[in-house]
């Protein structure tokens, strides 16, 4: 397992986001045909939707998703760190995000300078959270070690993350 964890040390999403783990589950991300695997490259116009994402595991386990980008708004100078792009809580085991409830609205990439990482980090719930799970009052300054911490969530059980950088104009879909 430890082979599988090594993409997100080099692209130091442990460390920056995520503290070490152990993949305990499946999560698949795709933009349209396009599989994310940690540290590929995803246009931002082929980000505009959610990705479609799916998750291993028993119908009757719950997961959250984090989606965030930690380089806000310059990698070289990330004082926005994390910008949160998505939060889904409550989604069953062997379904998607579109079976959970989203706490937080999709936003697709939209890096202003440089290369940004984006983060999908999945978390297995103790519980249903419903109602008791807030949507963060801004999107930039997002912790998600601190929200893991807040909702009981413990460490991961999946992560996958893809970098993007802002597309030239006349290279836009």
């Amino acid at each position: 397992m430890a082979a599988s964890v090594d993409p997100l040390v080099v692209g130091r999403v442990i460390g920056d986001v995520v503290d070490m783990f152990v993949p305990a589950v499946k999560m698949s991300v795709y933009y349209g045909s396009k599989h994310v695997s940690n540290g590929c490259d995803i246009k931002p116009s082929l980000s505009v939707d959610p990705p479609k994402v799916t998750i291993s595991g028993h119908s009757d386990e719950l997961y959250t998703l984090v989606m965030t980008d930690p380089d806000a708004p310059s990698p070289s100078e990330p004082r926005m760190r994390e910008w949160v792009h998505w939060i889904v809580a409550d989604i069953p085991g062997g379904t998607n995000p579109t079976r959970g409830k989203e706490i937080l609205s999709y936003v697709g990439p939209r890096p202003p300078v440089g290369i940004h990482r984006y983060i999908l980090v999945l978390f297995q719930q103790k519980m249903p959270l419903g109602s008791m799970v807030e949507p963060p009052q801004n999107r930039s300054h997002f912790n998600t070690r601190l929200y893991a911490a807040h909702l009981d969530l413990g460490l991961p059980v999946a992560t996958v993350y893809f970098n993007a950088q802002k597309e030239p104009a006349n290279k836009r879909r």
